[in-house]
């Protein structure tokens, strides 16, 4: 259902475009993750909930066996892409862009960098995998590159660090 919901966003984007010449520009954000996400909302990804689990001391749980793939992208590269997207030739209205680093980032591998980063050595609990999620998704950020000029600047390993340093201010 949420992906359906985005897509038809999009396909209004593209009649605004076509039918009255309002320029619109879909952005596809991709596991997006920094400071201030809350760790305990409905939205929050694996990062800030793990951060806060580990913090506490606490086993987190990862879904499946950790061998799932996720494009992650700082907060700082989404702010750039909006940017851009502000400034886009008319060319590129009515379009959707992916928005991410363009990286593969391994859910157990994201959980012992954390481990290492928090100075801790806790195992996580293996759960169940999620009903309905896919092995992989990674983003192809081509289209948004040539046609908003987005350059993502943030990579993952520094968009950890800062998000790290934050929560550790404000947890």
């Amino acid at each position: 259902m949420w992906g359906l919901t985005k897509r038809v966003d999009e396909e209004y984007g593209r009649l605004y475009k076509e039918l009255y010449g309002l320029d619109t520009y879909g952005l596809r954000y991709f596991n997006v993750f920094g400071r201030r996400q809350d760790p305990d909302g409905a939205y929050a990804t694996v990062i800030p909930k793990f951060i806060k689990q580990l913090m506490n001391d606490e086993q987190p749980t990862i879904n499946g066996d950790g061998k799932q793939s996720r494009d992650f992208t700082y907060i700082e590269n989404v702010i750039e892409a909006n940017l851009k997207a502000c400034l886009a030739l008319s060319e590129a209205a009515g379009l959707a862009f992916n928005i991410a680093y363009g990286g593969r980032e391994y859910l157990i591998d994201i959980y012992h960098e954390l481990c290492k980063a928090l100075g801790k050595d806790i195992e996580p609990i293996f759960g169940p995998n999620r009903p309905g999620d896919i092995k992989h998704s990674n983003a192809d950020i081509t289209k948004a590159r040539e046609l908003l000029r987005y350059e993502p600047e943030w990579s993952f390993e520094r968009g950890i660090e800062a998000a790290i340093e934050w929560y550790r201010e404000n947890l």
